[in-house]
């Protein structure tokens, strides 16, 4: 935003009373709250706080080949290139806002993702001689993404759920508490835990998820090769 008011006008103004801006676009003044104008200082994406109404809005926004959309999940005004439009029909603003609308759409149970469920197949295919256990909870009493009996090898499969506070801080500290006693029954049973971050996988896609995949064969592999 385009502020034409000075510091101590700012400070002076009471929370509802309105100021002056700017658009960005137009070059036209218009007037803004003074807790909408806070609002937008706290998030610099690109805000209606910036413009004096939608057209110029959209018209700053189409520049350059982007395109302005709403994040899916909080309605956030961000920009994306019209070749990351085509690419997926959902749009947010960041991994956060994408993993609770994902989550918060998932059918009643279903708790493997489709990257799990991806992996799941691959594996089965790519080792026909191993047995693996998913989601088991039969050898630490708590659930393992997947577990190889006969290399006492495992691996968990940690989304941006394990490291950033989507659900708050509590929530947080409940799941990397219980992770945590994962490491030490794993240990304390001489079963090596993996664990494999995906968090910067925004949504899925066999080209993206192959990364991870062959992190995982990479040790499934080596942990072979020294049974032999």
């Amino acid at each position: 935003m385009i502020p034409l008011y000075t510091q101590e006008e700012f400070d002076n103004t009471k929370s509802r009373e309105k100021l002056p801006l700017k658009c960005k676009q137009c070059g036209g003044i218009f007037y803004r709250r003074k807790h909408v104008i806070q609002e937008g200082l706290k998030h610099p994406k690109m805000q209606p706080k910036d413009f004096c109404c939608n057209i110029c809005r959209a018209k700053y926004a189409n520049r350059n080949n982007t395109i302005g959309v709403l994040c899916d999940q909080c309605n956030l005004f961000i920009t994306k290139k019209k070749s990351d439009i085509r690419k997926t029909k959902h749009h947010f603003c960041s991994h956060s806002c994408s993993a609770k609308y994902h989550n918060s759409r998932k059918q009643t149970g279903t708790r493997k993702s489709k990257f799990e469920a991806w992996v799941e197949e691959q594996l089965v295919s790519l080792y026909p001689n191993l047995e693996f256990h998913f989601n088991k909870k039969d050898a630490i009493l708590s659930e393992l993404d997947i577990y190889i009996p006969s290399l006492k090898l495992a691996f968990e499969i940690n989304g941006i759920f394990h490291y950033e506070p989507i659900f708050g801080q509590d929530k947080l500290s409940r799941i990397q508490n219980n992770e945590r006693r994962k490491f030490a029954a794993c240990a304390e049973r001489g079963i090596g835990l993996c664990i494999i971050d995906t968090s910067s996988l925004n949504y899925f896609k066999p080209a993206k998820a192959q990364k991870f995949l062959d992190i995982i064969t990479g040790i499934i592999d080596q942990t072979l090769s020294l049974d032999l």
